[in-house]
């Protein structure tokens, strides 16, 4: 007796078959349609057109820019250099920006390092080291990313400008520091605000590390310190550089930061106090806000393309396991 031969599979049993759809499948799948990409075009016009009408304006002459909407630039096109010449270089009154590009420069790199370095040490401490309350310290960072910065302004200007003390007992002195580290207190400002993010950013990345590395270190007789330096550093690289772009972009762009801490000074004030004190008692002074933004931002841009492809795998990194 012959068994009897089985009918061939059909759509419904190969649609039941096939493994199901994951939700990051279906995802992406409904993000690289027509439709999306349509409606990313639409997102990424109205989100640049403000920033092209300002850069038009900043090569149209003064009484233009006060008097008619930069669209009509293109019914009468009229440029000129002279905006940006008068805020790089005019009077004390009307520009020189250029002398405060130096500011924007000492103030931001110092705090990017610090922050960056400082947070890369405690996130490998809160990972892989074993200590009492590790788990609640963490927390606690992670909590202090909630409370808002100028919560914490006020006492810690009076920490600088008078120091901690218990009755008459000075427990630390004040760090009003002059001539050469007058920078101080605006660079440990920065580091302080972009520490929270930063270790909760790091700790994530670093605790997805495969044990297994750790461990082979250890049997080889390296030490937390030789392990951070030469195992843990090298694979972290785009979060740190990920960081890195983030810490400097919220430094260079600070204002209420370098107003309190950095003061007015053309000697230590940054860019952006510069910026704000142009624009006039009464931001009339159009002209020169569109030409000074625009100065403004070539140093972040740069930063950003230069280190576009660090910056993207380290947003991705970490996201999946395996």
């Amino acid at each position: 007796m012959t068994n009897p031969t089985p009918p061939p599979p059909t759509a419904d049993d190969a649609v039941r078959a096939a493994p199901p759809e994951s939700s990051a499948a279906r995802v992406r799948r409904r993000l690289s349609g027509r439709a999306a990409g349509i409606a990313a075009v639409v997102i990424a016009v109205l989100w640049t057109l403000p920033t092209a009408g300002l850069f038009v304006s900043s090569f149209r002459p003064e009484e233009q820019i006060k008097t008619t909407g930069w669209w009509t630039f293109f019914s009468d096109p009229r440029l000129t250099m002279e905006n940006y010449g008068d805020v790089l270089f005019g009077t004390a009154s009307r520009g020189q920006l250029a002398s405060y590009f130096v500011n924007s420069f000492v103030i931001t790199v110092p705090a990017t390092v610090f922050a960056v370095t400082l947070a890369a040490l405690a996130a490998y401490a809160l990972a892989w080291m074993n200590f009492p309350g590790r788990d609640w310290l963490f927390l606690g960072i992670f909590a202090l990313q909630i409370v808002p910065l100028q919560m914490s302004l006020v006492p810690l200007l009076r920490f600088f400008s008078e120091g901690v003390s218990i009755g008459d007992q000075q427990i630390l002195p004040a760090w009003e520091l002059q001539g050469a580290f007058q920078f101080t207190n605006v660079w440990v400002a920065h580091t302080i605000f972009g520490l929270p993010l930063g270790i909760f950013l790091l700790h994530n990345f670093i605790s997805q590390l495969p044990r297994s590395l750790f461990e082979a270190a250890r049997v080889d007789g390296a030490g937390h310190g030789v392990i951070f330096r030469r195992v843990v550093t090298p694979l972290i690289v785009p979060a740190l550089v990920s960081l890195a772009i983030f810490q400097f972009l919220w430094v260079w762009n600070d204002l209420l930061v370098a107003l309190i801490f950095a003061g007015g000074s053309v000697d230590t004030a940054p860019l952006t106090v510069r910026l704000a004190e142009m624009a006039g008692t009464r931001g009339g002074e159009w002209q020169r806000l569109t030409a000074g933004a625009f100065v403004s931002i070539v140093v972040p841009l740069g930063v950003f393309f230069a280190l576009q492809r660090y910056f993207v795998r380290g947003l991705l990194a970490g996201s999946v396991k395996g």
